[in-house]
């Protein structure tokens, strides 16, 4: 194939860098297969624009019009997703490997829209919490509220996901109502900016809401403000030297990162050899070393057993990986690939020799491999390598050194403290996996070793067939971890969106809260004329729109009539004696669900109209008993909309069921779809 030469896409435009533009070459044949570079980017441009262009643009949107936008863009890759497979293979990875990839990248935009789509508003502002009353007679209020950041985000990613690694932070930047400038990885650049391509191509983006540099980002750090947010996936050492940046740190500039993680696995103590758990755990070992070859950031690197199978984890660790076939991953006969570059096979086996102090190599050469494919010999290549450290509580290298490509470490621990304490010592990690059949055991690891690992996954013979495995992010799963992994979070459904967003405390009367909010709290003002809310159109009902309804008294017969219908005989409705018994009921009392039959009764117009269904309750709570000859009368309030589609809309209502005192017997919300 000829030589790509990739382009930055700045200030709304394809620019080729200037200057002496750096050579990617193939993983696999060593060949020449893009060249790039940034040179004549202005960066300082780059960021005002985004700023000043971009971020207006995406703040107009809703976050359903952003969410929609994302899905869109989503089917877009997922649509052309082959013209990305046609460059995949010179990363090194298989079509298998770049699965997780290209369609984990199309299905990451699809996932976290979908999310965001169902649990935001139809709306730029995300309510946090409920109201705070902070004064004594409710006049003021308090409401915790999300809006968008006025900056830009910086997304610095790494080599071995360079479409997943984009598109993950694109999804809930671009909802979050916040533009992003893209440096991808060198290394796989190629495959990135075929990506954002297609992103470009739809024009289903506004200007300025993203950009991307292709070479270095040059002087654009120093360019960054209080209101701008930089997140990076890499090595330790990049991380740190980002966000000690003197820019970074005279602005509080916001700081994600991703790093290196020594990720562990654990074989429970109650597997034996023959359980199902012990093949589970040694079929997901061998997977996690070799797919991508091993360069994930969720890959095992240590995998744990009890001290008296690790002669047989090790023998049947190694069984697998011998039937590894490594080489040209266009080859239907390979089944592990190369690694991202010669540099990156340098480090590996350097990383190797480290771990070899501690531990011994019981499969696998760092030095030589056996390829498949004629072209592929001079590819970055190297073997599966296990190592077996049987004294890991001495040990030091096993616990603080990352070989980033197909090795792991095997280790016994001899009870469970020690193995909760050998995970641990990996500092910090992205994910730790647990093979057990006992819910305790589950329950001892997630209570004792949880703060170390942003992700426990737990797999038995129950769930092998359906989980997703140990090394695989999940758009509704947060990304991340403390200590060695970064410290950052990524994902995590809505979750993501808000690292993008600013949380304020918003202070004032119900009236000004339900104004900023667009959401009636309260005691805000309301509109109790005629006719009923129900004969309104989803968009002629107005947030604050009331019917208190005529009383109704709840006699004995009622109640006992309530029981024999549905079958309720719970004592507090039926026996005198042994309600009074009980601290919470004067005596006899109406059944919490005749009270809500009878406040549908009194607020519901019958009459066919624009409301469609209820289709539920939410933060229902029963507050005070309503004995018979009680009297109770409900307010319903239109509380917030939200559109669902072009014919109908969600309408919740805020419901409260008083007494004769006005006192609240119930509270809650009612759900409603309304038509256009």
């Amino acid at each position: 194939m000829s030589v790509i030469t990739l382009k930055n896409y700045a200030l709304g435009e394809w620019k080729e860098g200037e200057g002496n533009l750096v050579s990617i070459p193939s993983a696999v044949t060593g060949e020449p297969v893009a060249k790039t570079g940034s040179g004549g980017l202005d960066f300082k441009a780059m960021a005002e624009y985004a700023r000043s262009v971009g971020g207006p643009a995406l703040r107009k949107m809703t976050f359903m019009e952003r969410a929609g936008m994302v899905k869109a863009l989503g089917l877009a890759v997922m649509e052309r997703k082959e013209e990305l497979y046609a460059l995949n293979h010179h990363t090194g990875a298989t079509r298998k490997d770049g699965w997780v990839d290209i369609d984990g990248g199309g299905g990451t935009f699809l996932g976290v829209a979908s999310k965001s789509k169902r649990e935001l508003p139809d709306d730029t502002i995300i309510l946090d919490g409920p109201v705070e009353q902070i004064s004594k007679t409710g006049t003021f209020m308090a409401q915790h509220v999300y809006t968008s950041r006025r900056g830009v985000a910086i997304h610095i990613n790494a080599f071995n996901f360079p479409v997943w690694g984009m598109m993950e932070k694109l999804a809930p930047t671009l909802i979050a109502g916040m533009p992003a400038i893209v440096k991808p990885a060198t290394a796989t650049a190629y495959l990135t900016e075929a990506a954002f391509r297609i992103l470009i191509e739809t024009g289903l983006l506004p200007d300025g809401a993203v950009q991307l540099i292709a070479g270095s980002t040059g002087d654009l750090l120093d360019h960054l403000n209080g209101q701008d947010v930089v997140s990076f996936t890499g090595s330790a050492a990049t991380a740190s030297k980002l966000k000690t940046h003197p820019t970074i740190i005279n602005e509080s500039v916001r700081f994600v990162a991703e790093q290196d993680s020594l990720n562990a696995s654990m074989l429970g103590p109650d597997a034996t050899e023959d359980s199902p758990e012990f093949e589970l755990f040694v079929k997901e070992v061998v997977r996690e070393m070799t797919v991508k070859a091993g360069q994930k950031c969720t890959a095992i690197r240590r995998a744990l057993v009890p001290a008296a199978l690790m002669d047989a984890a090790e023998k049947a660790i190694s069984e697998k990986l011998s039937k590894m076939t490594l080489g040209d991953p266009t080859l239907e006969n390979v089944r592990m690939g190369a690694l991202v570059s010669q540099s990156q096979r340098d480090d590996v086996r350097e990383k190797v020799s480290a771990l070899s102090g501690e531990a011994t190599i019981v499969f696998g050469d760092p030095a030589t491999a056996s390829i498949i494919g004629d072209e592929a010999q001079a590819g970055a290549f190297v073997s599966p390598i296990l190592l077996r450290c049987d004294n890991p509580r001495d040990a030091k290298a096993v616990h603080e050194v990352e070989a980033f490509g197909p090795v792991s470490t095997l280790m016994p621990y001899n009870d469970f403290d020690d193995a909760v304490d050998l995970c641990n010592r990996g500092g910090g990690s992205l994910v730790m996996s647990l093979f057990t059949f006992d819910p305790l055991i589950a329950r001892e690891v997630v209570a004792n070793s949880g703060a170390f690992h942003g992700r426990i996954c737990i797999i038995n013979r129950d769930s092998a067939k359906e989980s997703t495995g140990h090394g695989s992010p999940l758009p509704m799963l947060v990304h991340g971890g403390p200590g060695r992994a970064g410290g950052g979070e990524e994902l995590g459904g809505v979750r993501g969106v808000k690292h993008y967003m600013q949380r304020t405390a918003i202070q004032g009367s119900p009236d000004i809260l339900a104004g900023v909010t667009n959401a009636w709290v309260k005691d805000a003002s309301v509109e109790d004329k005629a006719p009923h809310p129900f004969r309104y159109k989803f968009g002629e009902l107005e947030i604050g729109k009331t019917i208190v309804t005529e009383p109704r008294t709840i006699s004995l017969e009622d109640i006992e009539h309530f029981a024999e219908f549905t079958g309720d005989n719970f004592y507090a409705h039926m026996d005198d004696e042994a309600a009074e018994a009980n601290p919470f009921f004067p005596g006899r009392v109406a059944h919490g669900y005749l009270i809500l039959s009878f406040a549908a009764g009194l607020f519901v117009d019958p009459a066919p109209g624009p409301v469609l269904a209820n289709y539920g309750l939410d933060e229902l709570r029963f507050l005070t008993p309503a004995s018979p000859g009680d009297t109770i009368k409900v307010r319903l309030t239109a509380k917030s909309k939200k559109k669902r589609n072009d014919e109908y809309g969600e309408v919740r209502w805020d419901v409260e069921v008083t007494n004769q005192n006005d006192e609240p017997v119930a509270t809650y919300t009612l759900l409603t779809m309304n038509a256009i």
